[in-house]
């Protein structure tokens, strides 16, 4: 069994979203996916109680009861457990962190997020685990040509200290039609660009928790390496240190 963490030390960058899209996309693929919303604030218990198969998908805990979760979902056959994880106590955080097989930091490319977005990193590589960046509720792009906010935050996370997943979310509003259904957007709409999105997302992100070969980093916006700064440069207010 592998263990995903959804994190972001910032409310509002969309986490609950990526945690129940992952987890019901791995459900689609034949993936025996279950989701722990371990948040106070239960944003995915709202979503996925009342769902038919609500008994065997969501299990609604507490930081201090994961290590118990994550063994009782190992003896049951789980593939894949995704924690929904609560943006604070940073010790309650670190719990989720400890039991996770790869944590994924989700952020918006916006200052505040960015600078949540290191601030989750710093707690992954204290705690010595692995890790990814994911940007979520991003502008679409046009032409293939990406917004300059979405250039800017893939340029200040190259230096963030942990990979940048490939696929960038976009901000749709099939996002919360899904959600006002107890749904994900694959089963609103299984053709959809955000469905698209979110499938490419959970592939990445289950080939790098397998151990499988992993994709390259953005191989779409090569221009973005080529504009990123120097190990030390301060992007948005943020100053990075090339890891």
């Amino acid at each position: 069994m592998k263990t995903l963490a959804v994190m972001s030390r910032k409310g509002g960058a969309g986490k609950t979203t990526v945690a129940v899209n992952l987890t019901l996309a791995a459900r689609a693929m034949g993936v025996k996916a279950v989701l722990a919303d371990a948040d106070p604030l239960r944003s995915a218990g709202e979503v996925l109680r009342e769902r038919d198969d609500a008994a065997g998908l969501l299990f609604e805990t507490s930081a201090s009861k994961l290590f118990a979760l994550t063994e009782a979902c190992r003896r049951g056959g789980v593939d894949l457990l995704i924690i929904d994880t609560p943006a604070a106590p940073e010790a309650d955080v670190a719990e989720a962190v400890k039991v996770a097989d790869l944590c994924l930091a989700v952020s918006r490319p916006t200052y505040l997020d960015l600078a949540a977005a290191v601030r989750s990193v710093a707690i992954i590589q204290r705690l010595g685990r692995e890790g990814m960046i994911v940007l979520n509720q991003c502008a679409a792009s046009r032409n293939g040509v990406e917004p300059p906010s979405v250039v800017k935050a893939f340029e200040a996370l190259r230096f963030a200290g942990l990979p940048v997943t490939p696929t960038a979310l976009r901000s749709r509003l099939i996002y919360q039609t899904a959600f006002a259904q107890g749904r994900s957007v694959l089963e609103i709409d299984q053709k959809g660009q955000a469905s698209a999105e979110v499938r490419e997302l959970f592939t990445h992100v289950w080939r790098t928790i397998t151990g499988e070969a992993r994709a390259p980093v953005r191989s779409a916006n090569d221009d973005l390496r080529r504009l990123a700064p120097r190990s030390g440069a301060r992007v948005g207010g943020l100053t990075f240190v090339s890891a």
